[in-house]
């Protein structure tokens, strides 16, 4: 799997912190290592779009990060203006505090006002629910709103919260999705230990900062990163 572990990388560029030339040098060295995505700030989508054209690096971009919490209608504005800059997929983050109230209709509205605009686009759809700050019930019924939403993938974390992915998070949405919706995990994803196994319970991608991208290439040593 090592071979291949590039493929499965979504290589995120997301400190907000970071200058141009950081962003630019972070993207070329995502497109060096043939990551599946470069996952970048929604400032960087020109840039990114441009450096990936020709090469086997797809661009992501992430929406309503890290928070989740605009309003529904401003998410889908969001999503039709980055789709047109000619990206292929976006991370949008749920309303969790929504899910945590148990208000599943408005999740399921939120989520499915974004799936609209992305599925006539033809860009992937991810929805991030901040899987630290839910029930494992909590996860598996948010999974089932995705799926119903027309989402493409359900992921874990931000990698901006307490914590990242987690193998009890990770499987519960695995068991809720039963093959109807793809698993993403991201976050804490610093060594190949971890990131074969997650791969190995049924995850089609792993979100890591840029700065793990090499970690996980080589196989060897553990990030310092944060994300």
């Amino acid at each position: 799997m090592e071979n291949n572990i590039a493929r499965y990388i979504d290589h995120a560029i997301l400190k907000p912190e970071m200058t141009q030339d950081e962003a630019r040098k972070a993207i070329l060295e995502g497109i060096n290592y043939s990551v599946r995505t470069v996952c970048v700030r929604p400032c960087d989508i020109e840039l990114a779009v441009g450096l990936c054209k020709g090469t086997q690096t797809d661009v992501c971009c992430v929406l309503a990060f890290p928070h989740g919490c605009v309003p529904t209608e401003v998410k889908a504005f969001e999503a039709s203006q980055y789709a047109f800059k000619g990206l292929k997929e976006i991370d949008m983050v749920a309303n969790f505090g929504y899910v945590r109230s148990g208000l599943w209709d408005k999740v399921l509205k939120d989520i499915q006002a974004v799936a609209e605009v992305t599925r006539k686009a033809g860009v992937l759809l991810k929805v991030i629910f901040e899987s630290c700050t839910l029930s494992l019930e909590e996860i598996k019924k948010t999974t089932e709103i995705c799926i119903e939403a027309g989402a493409d993938f359900v992921k874990t974390s931000t990698g901006f919260h307490n914590d990242g992915a987690t193998v009890e998070a990770v499987k519960a949405m695995v068991e809720a999705a039963k093959g109807r919706i793809r698993v993403k995990a991201s976050g804490g994803i610093r060594d190949i230990e971890t990131a074969r196994r997650y791969i190995d319970m049924g995850c089609e991608r792993l979100g890591v900062g840029f700065s793990t991208t090499p970690v996980l290439i080589s196989g060897q040593g553990r990030s310092q990163s944060n994300y």
